[in-house]
């Protein structure tokens, strides 16, 4: 492993002894099982500005004790301890006065230090990845903590600490044992990006309406059974919203009618059985999936989707698609597979940007000689329906670079299939 990696400017000694403590620190470790996977992995690595060391790195360096002379580095602004296997950080790094950025995920740490609470410049804290329970009070004084990463610990409750950071932009606790969320919870009013996935979430209370400033939402893995109208109030979602992997048998219409700007939408492994109308209120959306769920149909309104350019649908319980269907212009994918249709409306024709249209395991009689207008499309898979012939216009598609007709019962062979190989289109029968 390689230690310490120099250049030309030199800390002041003191600050040099912490760096040589920390390289003896590191020797006395066993070499890390897994090989470095970025270009700062398994060193040190400092920058120095106006002769202070200003960043240091030691990532994935197997090291399992902080020396606790680091603190005489008075100029860090940013310490990198990813990867290692501290179990235990020294009080002394709340002396570090001027640390903005502290990055401590992939260790072992089944607490952090009060010190902490010191930090008062200290803008972000990385501590996923550990095996955490709690934080202490004192980090509910951090006055310019914006991010706060606390993914895959051993959270059952939310830290008292969290609902004190009056200035907190992005949290993350996805992947903990949360059941619920207390009601101070309502105050992270600054919040931009919540990351609740992966815990035992069964109710999202209405107060969750309060986080105004929110673009992006994650709930997907919980065991939510239904939504509270008041999510519609979170106008200025735009980037994600993902509520896959729950327990939802329906969404209320109100929730979708003001979210105009929400560019992707994840609703798959739920119970939806409908979708309501309001779903063409996404204007902005440009990926929609709704996979694994028990949809029968779609809206016409699902047509309004003007910049969707995303769809997938596999795994549901369609037996038709709208007319509507044609209306999204913009669409690139299109996944079908594992539904109940029998035959595409002819409107799919004016999907005039598809590259990939997934039909597989659908009870199909039959395609519409539109298909042949679908000038961009570059796969087509029909596998395991029950096609007995199929469009000539099929052989006039000219990107086609695959089509799998596999499992189904069609005679006689279509000349124009020898004719899409010679040109080097994969046909697969």
């Amino acid at each position: 492993m390689t230690s310490l990696d120099r250049n030309d400017l030199s800390p002041p000694a003191v600050e040099a002894a912490a760096l040589d403590d920390l390289e003896r620190a590191i020797q006395r470790g066993e070499p890390p099982a897994i090989p470095p996977i970025a270009d700062l992995d398994g060193r040190i690595h400092r920058r120095i500005e106006d002769d202070r060391i200003v960043s240091l790195s030691a990532r994935r360096c197997a090291l399992t004790a902080v020396p606790g002379s680091l603190s005489q580095l008075a100029g860090l602004r940013t310490l990198d301890l990813t990867g290692n296997r501290l179990t235990t950080l020294p009080e002394s790094l709340g002396e570090l006065a001027q640390l903005r950025r502290l990055l401590l995920d992939g260790n072992e740490l089944t607490s952090v230090p009060r010190s902490l609470g010191h930090l008062h410049d200290l803008e972000e804290l990385h501590l996923d990845t550990n095996r955490l329970t709690g934080l202490p009070a004192s980090l509910g004084q951090l006055p310019k903590l914006e991010t706060l990463c606390l993914r895959e610990n051993r959270f059952s409750a939310v830290p008292a600490a969290i609902t004190q950071l009056e200035r907190l932009r992005e949290l993350s606790l996805s992947k903990n044992r949360l059941r619920a969320l207390p009601t101070s919870f309502w105050r992270l009013t600054t919040l931009e990006s919540l990351n609740l996935g992966e815990n035992r979430l069964s109710v999202l209370p209405a107060q969750i309406g309060a986080l105004t400033l929110l673009h992006t939402l994650d709930l997907g893995h919980n065991e939510l059974v239904e939504l509270p109208e008041s999510l519609g109030q979170l106008t200025r979602l735009s980037r994600c919203l993902y509520l896959g992997h729950n327990r939802l048998s329906l969404i209320p219409g109100p929730v979708l009618q003001r979210l105009s700007r929400l560019r992707y939408l994840n609703m798959s492994d739920n119970r939806l059985t409908y979708l309501p109308g309001s779903i063409g209120d996404l204007a902005c959306l440009e990926e929609l999936r709704l996979y694994n769920n028990r949809l029968g149909s779609l809206p016409e309104s699902i047509g309004r989707l003007s910049r969707l350019q995303e769809l997938h649908l596999q795994s549901n319980e369609l037996i038709a698609l709208p007319l509507a269907i044609g209306d999204l212009r913009r669409l690139k994918e299109l996944r079908l597979s594992n539904n109940r249709l029998t035959e595409l409306p002819h409107s799919v024709g004016e999907l005039c940007n598809l590259e990939s249209l997934d039909l597989r395991n659908n009870p199909l009689r039959f395609l519409p000689e539109s298909v042949g207008k679908l000038a961009q499309l570059t796969r087509l898979d029909l596998r395991a329906g029950q096609l007995t012939s199929l469009p000539d216009s099929l052989g006039e598609l000219p990107r086609l670079e695959k089509l799998d007709l596999r499992w189904n019962k069609i005679s006689p062979i279509p000349g124009w299939i020898d004719r899409l190989e010679q040109r080097g289109c994969t046909v697969l029968l």
